[in-house]
């Protein structure tokens, strides 16, 4: 796991690595003593005044070696505010530059991919000392940005929320990092159960988890913020415009906003391959011949590069997924397409990028049009494609052993074989993730279309939805009832919505499930919905719960549109759970790429019309435009049909393979003893998930993925920081807390 730490605090001079003794340094404001020196002035007395004698203001002997350091860091600039990088990041991931070698406490730090120039960068810091963040968000690729302005510290957080940006006081200031756990190791912080009760019961309604982290005390900014520190005290600002009223702008041109998310998509892409390339296992060398060339063998699947992916090691160079599906397949098109050289770094045609498809022999049954779909694609001679077999090894559910993830989430359970996909991978690899949520359209935003009385958008989605329910005999209906549910929502104030998502919860209606297309568009015509693991809480998990939705009604929203307000949530939901996934399938020396997510392309996204986004087809549509503007004309049949991985088939059979350890698992829950769930009927839910019987699936991943996430987190021994003589710093050191159930 990368993450980049930091503190800003009351007191000028901490003790830390690089505190600043004297004068200051050209090279960044820190003494080049390292981690051993800097912690006595000119003199020759210690310096007092630091971190550690703010953490014991009693103790007038505490000096430079009592204070604290991330293990494993890299420091970027010291003191009076550190800035540290901890993790394997690779040495273009880190860039910095400052306004004026005379001036080294005003720098900018940007650490990702980032495919502005250093001109660019610097133009950017001077806008930022001067207060404008927007300039800091609008290069392509994925990245967190850090500006120092003499004592204001300013981090920015992206739009989606795939790169989140946390916090939480400490010693008279606060630190900041990247990742919620180091800082609940800082401050020894306990589990908020609240918190995971909301993520269990509303995981896609950001007002019942707020700005909160699983970990009591570490706080979380929202998507589209940046978090201002001047001395320690701190602020939560916005730096994108946000229509607060009902009122829509002018509905913008289609053909330029579909342009924009072309122009978008295109600069993210080729951020990544202007890239340095990286190879994590370059083949030996040959004696007086260099390195070998890239050999993939006479047999497909049985060359070196093959054998290579086989014991877990990415190929070097840039891939791709290639799973049959609108999204990943125009990421790799347009990866083979550019200029740059985007295959392997040895290979000596140069131009073939590595596009990866997974085939579960399991269950083979349903999948054929999406391999045949990434076979035609495939077809493309810029692409070298690779097919990863795997059958009951692969299923979900299967080695649930894994690494600690920042954050619970429900990629947990697929972690395996999601793993073992991108270990045939390339060292540096493009997924489609986001692309559903960026590009499609929220069914709320029909009660958007009809705020703006514009109706007769609604005509071909609601003939859709008709279609779709034909088999079940009642297409009649559906346009009726699809119309009064957007009418109702577009009537309904967020307050009135919130409260009424409350007294949901308090009631206990949450066991309703969606069957069908019609269903589910039905269900998600609300300001708040339950989850689906939410049928498994306790009443008292329920209610708390309503108790934060409750409080929410009363604070104004981002939006007041219904529609907007659901698909941004839902985005920063995704991304939320996208940053989980790359924790947990993570393979070593390789950087997973989600270009949908990047600040550009989700702008470019949010300028599309809203009566374009609502139409069957949408997102097809608009990546199918953009591949013919890049040259490519030749489209498979079915290009843009629905792709879901893992299907039902695939999770009851893994369900099945695992039910003995899942049962184990849930014999003595750390989840009960908190009071979210009761044992008994989640073992019962197993069973009948096992057997067959209707039970939301997506509900018992996230169930099983949040205990698991406990016991790894219980489990640990170690922790983030080092370099104090007081006890190591741990997060959750008294464990779970258990519940007492309240006298009735």
């Amino acid at each position: 796991m990368r993450w980049l730490v930091g503190w800003s605090s009351i007191a000028a001079s901490f003790g830390t690595a690089g505190r600043v003794s004297g004068h200051v340094s050209g090279q960044g404001g820190y003494s080049a003593g390292g981690h051993g020196a800097g912690g006595y002035g000119e003199s020759g007395a210690p310096l007092r005044g630091g971190i550690a004698d703010a953490a014991h203001p009693d103790d007038p002997g505490a000096d430079a070696e009592r204070t604290v350091h991330p293990v494993g860091a890299q420091l970027l600039w010291g003191d009076p505010d550190p800035l540290w990088a901890v993790g394997d990041w690779r040495p273009d991931e880190i860039r910095t530059v400052t306004a004026d070698p005379a001036d080294p406490f005003t720098r900018l730090a940007v650490l990702g991919c980032c495919g502005a120039t250093d001109a660019e960068l610097r133009r950017a810091l001077y806008a930022a000392r001067g207060g404008a963040l927007r300039h800091l968000t609008q290069w392509s690729g994925s990245y967190t940005a850090v500006v120092q302005a003499g004592r204001r510290i300013t981090v920015v957080g992206d739009l989606a929320g795939a790169r989140p940006v946390f916090y939480t006081p400490w010693a008279s200031g606060t630190a900041y990092a990247t990742a919620a756990l180091p800082l609940a190791d800082l401050i020894e912080a306990q589990l908020d159960i609240g918190h995971l009760a909301a993520l269990l019961a509303c995981p896609d309604s950001p007002e019942a988890l707020g700005d909160g982290t699983p970990y009591a005390g570490v706080r979380r900014i929202p998507p589209g913020h940046a978090l201002i520190l001047r001395e320690g005290s701190r602020e939560i600002t916005g730096y994108e415009q946000v229509a607060s009223l009902a009122v829509a702008a002018p509905e913008a041109d289609p053909e330029r906003a579909v342009e924009g998310v072309r122009e978008a998509l295109v600069d993210a892409v080729r951020a990544r391959l202007t890239a340095p390339r990286h190879a994590p296992d370059a083949p030996p060398a040959t004696a007086g011949r260099g390195p070998r060339p890239y050999d993939p063998g006479p047999v497909p699947g049985m060359g070196p590069a093959d054998r290579r992916a086989a014991r877990g090691a990415p190929a070097p160079g840039v891939g791709a997924d290639l799973s049959g599906g609108s999204a990943s397949a125009t990421l790799a098109l347009l990866a083979a397409g550019l200029p740059g050289a985007p295959g392997t770094l040895l290979s000596p045609a140069g131009a073939r990028l590595l596009a990866v498809t997974f085939n579960d022999l399991a269950t083979p049954q349903g999948r054929e049009a999406e391999l045949e779909r990434a076979r035609a694609i495939a077809a493309d001679p810029r692409l070298h494609h690779v097919v990863v077999a795997a059958a009951e090894e692969a299923l979900p559910y299967a080695d649930l052993d894994g690494p600690l993830t920042d954050e619970p989430g429900p990629s947990l359970v697929i972690a395996a074989r999601e793993r073992r996909r991108l270990a045939a991978g390339s060292a540096d690899h493009f997924t489609g993730h986001g692309a559903r949520q960026v590009l499609d359209a929220h069914p709320a935003r029909m009660a958007d279309l009809l705020m703006d009385r514009r109706r007769r958008h609604l005509l071909r989605p609601v003939a859709a939805l008709a279609r779709s329910a034909s088999a079940s005999g009642e297409s009649l209906l559906v346009p009726l009832t699809v119309y009064s549910a957007a009418r109702r929502l577009a009537r309904t104030t967020y307050r009135a919505g919130m409260e009424a998502a409350a007294a949901r919860l308090r009631e206990g209606g949450v066991t309703q499930r969606a069957s069908g297309p019609v269903d589910a568009s039905l269900a998600a015509l609300t300001w708040s919905r339950p989850g689906p693991a939410a049928g498994w809480l306790t009443g008292e998990a329920l209610a708390e719960v309503s108790i934060r939705l409750a409080a929410a009604a009363g604070r104004p929203p981002l939006s007041l549109r219904p529609g907007e307000a659901r698909a941004r949530s839902l985005l920063a939901r995704h991304a939320a759970d996208h940053r989980v996934f790359e924790q947990a399938v993570e393979v070593r020396s390789q950087r997973l790429h989600a270009p949908f997510l990047d600040n550009q392309v989700v702008r470019a996204a949010r300028a599309l019309p809203e009566s374009l986004r609502v139409q069957p087809g949408a997102r097809a549509a608009i990546l199918r435009s953009v591949l013919t503007s890049a040259g490519v004309r030749e489209f498979p049949p079915g290009w843009g049909a629905t792709a879901h991985t893992p299907n039902e088939t695939a999770t009851r059979l893994g369900l099945r393979a695992a039910l003995g350890d899942l049962l184990d698992l849930f014999a003595s829950p750390l989840l009960a003893d908190a009071g979210l769930i009761e044992a008994r009927v989640v073992r019962q839910a197993l069973l009948d998930a096992a057997d067959g019987r209707p039970v939301p699936l997506d509900g018992l991943a996230e169930l099983v993925s949040m205990e698991l996430w406990l016991h790894r987190l219980l489990a640990r021994r170690g922790t983030c920081w080092t370099g104090t003589s007081a006890a190591r710093r741990r997060a959750v050191p008294e464990g779970v807390p258990v519940h007492r159930p309240a006298l009735s």
